[in-house]
């Protein structure tokens, strides 16, 4: 009896030094990562796992604390926004059509496929219209009017269709979360996730009726967004153990109701998912290299943030950072 004691403290006493080991190979991996030509645009990066940050450091003169532009990383916050509006009654849920909410700015010989585009379809990209984004961005945020701009675009495939990606969709979401909320989107969203401690956004860009673009251009730190991701992780409660989002929420959100036509990646509403490192693994993406990984099978939260004026995809740089995840869920199993 008394040797079996003597191997349990044993033992108890290793999971300390075993965790603090981990912990230590995870920051020497982030540390190294500011000596590989390819991750040249990297900025920063953390890993937390189980709830607690393991590692974290910025890179090339910057930190996690300084606000970046997340870009389309924003499109899982609007998510997040429109389920809990959907929890709050304010909306019906993801099967409601879209073109009642936003009647006074549809065109005035709408094609009778606008009626049955609902909000489900704009998160996953499904809308049908003709897309808002890449070559057509910038003529998009040019006019006068974003939401009449994107509502009068000629459909490209039926609604529910195939995926076009187009942050006009995510924009309208923006429109809609506004007009239902009787609030600013910055305003609900900081309202609604206000109990969730380290989450802030700064800076937000507006349209010209002030209405703030849902799913870009969207300024946060990389400790907000790893905040951001815990609470998914968490199936919506921060570690206190408030509901924010509901639980029910994220499951939607995070099954495949379509799949990029360039990477195979499935998306569901406003998250793109993938197998990294022989794991599921659920991901916001921002233009230039703003990542947001999480993958729940391991208790693992991942945020990498980046030069934002470069591409990340036609580069390979995007694969570079999966890459990166891959190694850190290397690193994480094997402890």
């Amino acid at each position: 009896m008394i040797r079996l004691v003597v191997i349990f403290l044993a033992l108890l006493s290793f999971l300390p030094v075993a965790a603090a080991q981990d912990r230590s190979a995870v920051a020497t991996l982030v540390t190294s990562l500011a000596t590989r030509d390819e991750l040249k645009p990297l900025r920063a990066v953390i890993v937390a796992q189980h709830g607690e940050t393991i590692a974290e450091k910025g890179h090339r003169g910057h930190t996690t604390s300084e606000s970046t532009n997340i870009k389309s990383a924003s499109k899982s916050i609007i998510s997040a926004l429109v389920g809990i509006a959907i929890d709050k009654g304010l909306l019906d849920g993801p099967e409601q059509k879209i073109a009642a909410l936003l009647k006074a700015e549809l065109p005035p010989q709408p094609d009778p496929r606008i009626n049955e585009i609902t909000i489900g379809n704009l998160l996953s990209m499904q809308a049908g219209l003709g897309r808002m984004s890449g070559p057509n961005y910038g003529r998009w945020v040019s006019s006068r009017n974003w939401v009449r701009f994107a509502l009068a675009q000629p459909f490209d495939d039926e609604p529910g269709g195939r995926m076009l990606y187009s942050t006009a969709s995510t924009h309208l979401l923006s429109a809609i979360l506004t007009k239902v909320g009787g609030k600013s989107t910055l305003e609900l969203a900081r309202e609604w996730l206000a109990p969730l401690e380290g989450f802030r956004i700064g800076a937000w860009d507006r349209d010209p009726q002030g209405i703030y673009l849902g799913g870009n251009q969207m300024a946060m730190s990389a400790r907000s967004l790893l905040a951001f991701g815990e609470l998914y992780r968490n199936r919506g409660r921060t570690p206190e153990g408030r509901q924010v989002v509901p639980a029910d929420w994220i499951e939607l959100s995070w099954q495949p109701r379509t799949e990029s036509r360039f990477t195979g990646d499935g998306y569901g509403y406003g998250w793109f998912m993938r197998r990294i490192g022989d794991e599921d693994v659920y991901y916001g993406w921002g233009y230039g290299g703003q990542m947001l990984y999480v993958v729940p099978t391991l208790s693992l939260t991942v945020v990498m943030t980046s030069d934002e004026s470069g591409p990340s995809a036609r580069n390979g740089y995007r694969d570079a950072l999966h890459g990166v995840l891959s190694e850190i869920i290397g690193v994480a199993k094997a402890s």
